[in-house]
């Protein structure tokens, strides 16, 4: 699955469009690597995630197309 879509599914970033321009930005990092959106995610992956001055960490358990809103938290793990 894609970084993007990832975010946005899991409900780390709200919008889609959003975890786009994060990724064009070079704010998201995959396994300590900046990422860019079309980067394939897979399980165990840690991404990290830097919002103004703060930085939070990640590691994927999960992956999948469409999740319910209570699930998805599961998708991911806070480190």
């Amino acid at each position: 699955m894609r970084l993007d879509k990832f975010l946005k599914v899991s409900r780390i970033i709200k919008r889609r469009t959003l975890a786009n321009e994060a990724c064009d930005s070079g704010r998201v990092l995959v396994n300590g690597k900046i990422a860019k959106a079309g980067l394939n995610v897979k399980e165990g992956d840690i991404i990290e995630i830097q919002f103004g001055t703060n930085t939070a960490k990640f590691q994927v358990l999960n992956i999948s197309e469409t999740v319910r809103k209570d699930d998805a938290a599961n998708m991911y793990k806070p480190l």
